[in-house]
This record gives structure tokens, sequence and C-alpha cells, in this order.
């Protein structure tokens, strides 16, 4: 019986969201772009900032250096710490690479007094190319900062290129162990024990780090292999390669045309992150034994795969690929795989080739202090529960709620906010007159004071604008200006000017007394007082006579805002517009440009999103697991439906329970007034949900942690999008699979999973943020549409990747 209940709901889960990739993202230090941390002093250059691409590699070097050397601090610690001490380095460079040596030719030319340390040799990762392997020199246009350029584009004509750039640079053979703040400077502890002292230092030693561990018995035995040098070494061989990237599948391919029969394992159902040249190469070994076997172009350093190394071979091994398994033991002449269905198997085995990735020395960080992206550790939870603490409590005195009903005095007109006309009038005779004529400016705005939604709009309102302006300087594409700058727009003048001052003022001024504007009035603002107080002008003392905060309904669709539809007697104009809103206007939208024509575009929550939480999007969790997660909206959603029929209930039938038990159930309130229930959609959902737990998130977990979980309208909106026109096109060619535009997805796509196959982006989860194609190094993003067969339509004209604005 459970099994028929759950069976449609995962069927219904995976249409919607789990038929799309979620991949994870690599934890990498926390970086500025200046290459600072938050340990004072200590700067991160390189790969680690990111992206793995050379000339950026050589730019951030050279920037961290002119960045250090600039800095009034540093130079005064230059003065007071450095004479007399001839041990005391000005920086500290830790690696040898292209970001550090790009570093130490800063350094020299500002004159510093400088020291690289290399744990190996100096440009290592280069050198260990395969032979005559193609360097990806991107941006193309892009001219590096700092004295070493770099123009080869084969390995050994650019490896020769650096070192003679770099052959006056002494650089100190030994290994930084351990790198801390300590009495105003940066200590480095040397693996033989000795010690470096700096007033700056610089990292630069890639993403090398520690190579991926099984986990399991037997890994340890010498037949286990991190890296592939020569293939032919291993013809004839029983092997087995484990791993689902590039390295994995170019290590199985280059095995197989040497002669060694080879079993791949991976422990998901299909691959997501290979190229997909190598995944058809992979495919045609396995199902075509004449098919020849050529990895031209190897992708990692890893393995030795280059064209010609083994085309003399004259018998071809066996390919075998088993996916959704994994390696469960290792002996000396065997191994143990385990299926699936849990069935386990073992197999005869020579060598065993574990290709699952390095990854980035982040204890090395951890240990100097270094906060790592995603991490929340020690006193920092503190921060984070503090933040969510202070949401709770804005949300709290927003709502006038459970705790505020304990504050009686809040009730009194001598306590802010409802002393405000008061105060002003206080200013002066003239303020008190234009305090009591509410069809003034002033009169108007401070009855709209009594109000503390009034402030909460108000402080939302700037809260966009300052950070809407940060974020157009910090993104600078004309996608960026023109969607923040309408999302200002849409927050300042109909969410807040519009029910806070400009109806207000035209009800006072008698634009709603009569004829058709009294009609339109009545129909979407209707009055609080009887009819003739209000021609009487005998205006309320508690706030303005008319509801207008009901026109936040004309941006806020249902069931985002519920409150323009959930009224006592049902509202014919609200009614209309909701109808049209959001289930013919949206939808319309949503199949011309995707859902983030309204989330991105339109939406008070997209815009505080996209502003306030545009320097955190990195910090959105990513997953399989998270994804099934954003089907509480799609519960939320349902339950917003089953309201709505109670609603429409109560009005048919209003003696019966669905009329008298709403306001409970919607509000919380009982019949006196009262708040009583807090599991009441207005508070679980609106306050606690989509308040205290989306914005109280932010510092954790970005700010589209109820954009993309829990919104109703989100939800119902990812079903349109099913349908939807809109994707995301990608140039593969172009992608050297850095990930960085899934990182900084706060919607949590797999975005990259797309690109390197070249595959137009469908997932619904889009809000067109546009974060992933301005992030792009190399510019292989656009926004555009498509038609059902997923073939390109047209590629939007408004740009939102520098790097593509740059070739043009």
């Amino acid at each position: 019986m459970l099994e028929a209940l759950f069976s449609p709901i995962r069927r219904y889960t995976k249409w919607l969201h789990t038929r799309w990739p979620a991949g994870h993202v690599e934890k990498l230090p926390d970086v500025q772009p200046d290459g600072s941390t938050n340990v004072p002093g200590l700067y991160v250059v390189g790969d680690l900032t990111g992206i793995p691409l050379l000339k950026l590699s050589l730019d951030t070097g050279a920037k961290a250096v002119r960045t250090i050397a600039g800095d009034p601090g540093f130079q005064q610690d230059r003065k007071s710490k450095t004479a007399g001490d001839p041990e005391l380095l000005d920086l500290l460079i830790v690696g040898a690479g292209v970001g550090g040596m790009a570093a130490a030719r800063e350094a020299e030319t500002k004159g510093l007094r400088y020291a690289v340390y290399e744990a190996k040799r100096r440009f290592q990762t280069i050198a260990d190319f395969p032979k005559a392997k193609p360097i990806y020199t991107y941006p193309k246009g892009m001219t590096p900062a700092g004295k070493l350029q770099v123009q080869a584009d084969i390995k050994e004509d650019l490896l020769a290129e650096l070192l003679e750039q770099t052959k006056q640079i002494p650089v100190r053979a030994g290994s930084i162990k351990e790198l801390k703040r300590r009495g105003g400077l940066l200590v480095a502890r040397l693996a033989d024990g000795g010690e470096v002292r700096a007033l700056r230092a610089i990292v630069a030693i890639g993403r090398s780090g520690q190579f991926r561990k099984l986990n399991i018995p037997g890994e340890e035995r010498d037949k286990v292999y991190n890296r592939l040098h020569d293939p032919l070494d291993f013809a004839g061989k029983r092997t087995l390669v484990t791993g689902g990237g590039d390295s994995a599948l170019e290590t199985a391919i280059a095995l197989t045309g040497s002669g060694a029969d080879v079993t791949l394992v991976y422990r998901r159902a299909e691959f997501s992150r290979p190229k997909p040249e190598n995944i058809e190469l992979l495919e045609r070994l396995r199902t075509d034994p004449t098919a020849e076997a050529l990895v031209e172009e190897p992708c990692s350093e890893r393995e030795t795969t280059a064209a010609g190394a083994y085309l003399d071979v004259k018998q071809r091994g066996a390919l075998d690929v088993r996916m959704s398994t994994r390696v469960t033991e290792i002996h000396d002449d065997s191994v143990v795989l385990e299926g699936a269905a849990g069935q386990s198997e073992t197999l005869p085995n020579d060598a065993v080739f574990s290709m699952l990735g390095r990854e980035a020395p982040l204890d090395f960080f951890r240990r100097a202090g270094v906060k790592i992206r995603g991490e929340t550790r020690g006193v920092e939870w503190i921060w984070v529960g503090l933040f969510f603490v202070a949401i709770f409590l804005v949300y709290d005195w927003k709502g006038n709620g459970f705790l505020c009903q304990f504050l009686t005095g809040l009730k009194d007109d001598s306590v802010f906010p409802n002393n405000m006309p008061a105060w002003i009038g206080s200013l002066g005779s003239w303020w008190q007159g234009q305090v009591d004529d509410r069809s003034t400016l002033i009169g108007t705005i401070a009855m709209s004071m009594k109000s503390r939604s009034f402030y909460y709009t108000l402080a939302y309102t700037l809260v966009i604008a300052i950070f809407g302006f940060r974020r157009i300087r910090r993104r600078k594409t004309p996608y960026v200006t023109v969607q923040t700058t309408t999302l200002f727009l849409i927050q300042l003048f109909p969410l807040f000017l519009l029910p806070e001052l400009i109806l207000p003022w035209m009800g006072y001024n008698g634009a709603f007394d009569s004829g058709f504007m009294a009609k339109l009035a009545d129909t979407f603002f209707e009055s609080y007082i009887p009819a003739q107080d209000y021609l009487a002008g005998n205006w309320p003392e508690w706030g303005h006579p008319r509801a207008y905060w009901r026109a936040y309904g004309l941006i806020l669709a249902w069931p985002l805002s519920v409150y323009n539809v959930f009224t006592a007697a049902p509202l014919a104009g609200w009614l209309i517009v909701s109808v049209i809103q959001t289930f013919v206007l949206i939808p319309l939208i949503v199949w011309r440009w995707g859902k983030g024509a309204y989330c991105g575009w339109i939406c008070s929550c997209g815009a505080l999103a996209e502003t306030a939480g545009d320097t955190l999007r990195d910090r959105m969790p990513h997953g399989p697991r998270w994804n099934r997660l954003n089907m509480v909206g799609q519960a939320l959603l349902a339950i917003a439906f089953v309201l709505l029929a109670i609603r429409i209930g109560g009005w048919i039938w209003p003696e019966t329970w669905m009329n008298q038990w709403f306001p409970m159930i919607f509000e919380g309130k009982d019949s006196s007034g009262m708040k009583v229930n807090p599991l009441s959609w207005k508070w679980t959902v609106d306050v606690i949900i989509a308040g205290v737990i989306g914005v109280g998130l932010y510092v954790k977990y970005s700010g589209r942690v109820w954009c993309r979980f829990a919104c109703p309208l989100a939800a119902l909106m990812h079903i349109y999008a099913r349908f939807s026109s809109f994707r995301i096109f990608a140039e593969k060619k172009k992608c050297i699979s850095c990930n960085v535009c899934t990182s900084v997805c706060h919607q949590g796509i797999d975005v990259m999973n797309f690109a390197n196959k070249g595959l137009p982006m469908a997932d619904p989860q889009c809000v067109r943020c546009s974060a992933c194609v301005q992030s792009c190094p190399t510019g292989v993003l656009s926004f555009g549409r498509a038609d059902r067969h997923g073939r390109l339509i047209s590629i939007d004209s408004l740009s939102a990747s520098p790097v593509q604005q740059t070739e043009l």
C-alpha cells in the first residue's frame, strides 16, 4: 500500500527535479578578488581562487603583490619591523608554480625582500603534463598583470618560456607544513623544523593537495596507482580503473588501447563530468572491438596518454564498464566489487588505478585559520545564531507577533511606532498643522509611519538600493545593471511608494470619493470605515481608512502572497487579478523567458537575494539530497490549494466550520483576535519559513533558501518551467570544467554538468541571476531560447558575460 502511495510521488519528483544533474562543489579557501583572506596579511593566488586558467594564475599572483605593496599598513610595518632584522622577510611566497613565480617577479620589481619556497621544483604541474600537450591560454585577449607573460601553447615551449623569464629568481627547496599569524607576523614552519618569518605571505600551491582515497581494505598495496605514466607497461594485464571524471575515462581508454583488459567502475548510474568526446570514445570501445582507442589531448597531467604512445599495439584489450558499482576490497591478485543491489563479485586483477581526483590542501588552510567556503566553524556559529535571532525579532515585531503580544505597552500611542505622528507634530506648530491635515504629504507619511510594515518595507527598499548599487559596481555587465535597476524600481514604486504614500495621499485628497475611481478603490482597497465618515473626512486615528496595503498584490502574486484572496468576503477585483497573474501572465513569461523572469526580475524576495545575497551565493549547498528538499515547496503549494478550497467553501457556506475556523487556520487568530495558533499559514509559512528561516539563513546557505526550497509560487513556476523555451546554452569546446558556474549558483544547479556536454541547461530551478554566465572565465554560457527538441532558436541580446563582451 505504501508503495502504491509513494510511487507516483517519486515519479513526479523525478519529472520535476531529481532527473537533473546534482553535482557537488569542491571546497576551496574563501579568497577575495585581490587574493586576501580573513587572516590579515595572508593571500592566496592561482588555482585555489577557483579558476584553473594559466593567465588568471599569472594575473592573480602579480596583482596580489601590487595590493600588498600599495597597502599603507604594510609600508608602516616595513619601517618599524624589518629595520635591523635581516631574517624578517617582506613577503613569503609558498609555491613556485605559475602564480607564485608571477608574484616573485612582481615582488622583485617592487623592491621587496622576498623568498620563494617550493617542495618539488618550479612549474612542477606544467612539467608533469604529457608530452606535446596543448595548453589552454584563455582568455585570448587578456594580458595578465606583471612581468611574467606567456605566448606558447604547447607544454615544452611554454615551460621553456617560463623558465627563461624566471631564471634569475632564487627558489628555496623546502616544504611549508604550517603557516600561522603570530605576534603580528606570519610564521611558516618548515618540514625540517626551521621557521621563516614574514610581514606578508602568498600561498600559491595550487589544488594538488592529496589524492582522494577509496577508504577500503587493500588500498595501500603497491599495485594501486593514482597516475598512469606509460600504459604500455600494463599490456596483457588485468586492470581496474575507478572514477567518473576525464582522468578515469582517459586512463581506461589508454590502457585498453595498449592491450590491457580494463574494468571501469563508477559509483553513479551515469557519467556527468567528463568531456562528451571521452564518453563517446569509451562507448565506441565498449561496443565496437575494431574501434581505435586514441586520446589526442588528455585533460589531466595524471595520465600520459598523448597521441602516438600506443598506436603500434597489435591487439587491443577488452573494456568492461560497470556503472552504479564500487570497489570494496583490493587483494594481491583480485578485487571485490559491490553492485547497486548490494551483490558482491570478485574479479582477477593485476593493477588498480584510483582516479578519484585530488582534494585542495584544506587542512593546511584550516590550521592557518583561513576560512573555507561554505564552512562554519567555532565562533562563526555564534554569529550565525545571533543573526538568526535578530531576524526572528524583526519579523515578530513587524507582525506584532507572539512575543509582542506580551509587551502590552506596544499598544500604547506613546510607544514607537504609534507615537510617530505626535513626535513629528512636536517639532513645531507648522509640523503639527501638516500632521493634522492628512492631505499633505507630511500628514500622509506621518500616518503611514504608525504602521510597522512601513519601516520594514523602507528598510527592505534601502537594503536593495545599497547592495544593488554594490552589485552593479561588482558585476559590471549590461545584464546585471538592467536587472538590478529593474528590481530596485519595482521595489521602490509599486511595493513601497504606492501603498505607503501615493494611494493614501490620493485618497486623502478626494481621488476615491466618487465616480469610477471610487468604484475602483472599493473593488481593490475596501474602506475600513462607514461611507459617511469617509466622505466627511472623519479619518480613523489608528491608520489609513482603506486597505491600501493590498497594492502589494500587483507584484506579489498568489500563492506567494495569499492575503488578497484568503479574505473574509470575496474581493472580485483581486480574484480576477490573481487568476490572470498566476495562471495566465506568469505561465506566459515563464514559457518565454523562464522562471527567472519573475524570480530574478520582479519578485521582492528575489530582489533581496540578488542584492544583499549577491556575495553569499556560493554558500548554497549542492547535491541530490538537497535537490529532494526542493519538494518542500510542492508541499506548501498543495497546502495553499487546500486552503483555497476551504476559503471558497466558507464563502459559499458561511455557517460551516470552513468559515468559522479559517481565521485560526490561516492567521492563527481566535474569535477575539488574539494570536493563539503559531502553526497557522501566516506564522508558519510567511513569518517563520519565508522570513525568519529564509532571511536568517542568508549568511549560512545564501539568499535563495526560501526561493529554492519552499516558495509555493516558485513551486508552481517549476511546473510551468518544464515547458519553457528558456535555456542556458554552452559552447562546450570552451568549457574547462572548472565548476565555477555550479559553485556560484544559489539555486543549487549543477550548471557545469550541462556545459561540459554542450547541452542546453534546462533545470527549472534557474532564476536568471546570470552569476554562472558572468563568472564563467572562458565565456562558455549564454541565455537563449530553444525549441521543444532543444535546438537553439535565439541568443539573448542583453550581454551577461564580460568575456563575451571583450570578444565582440
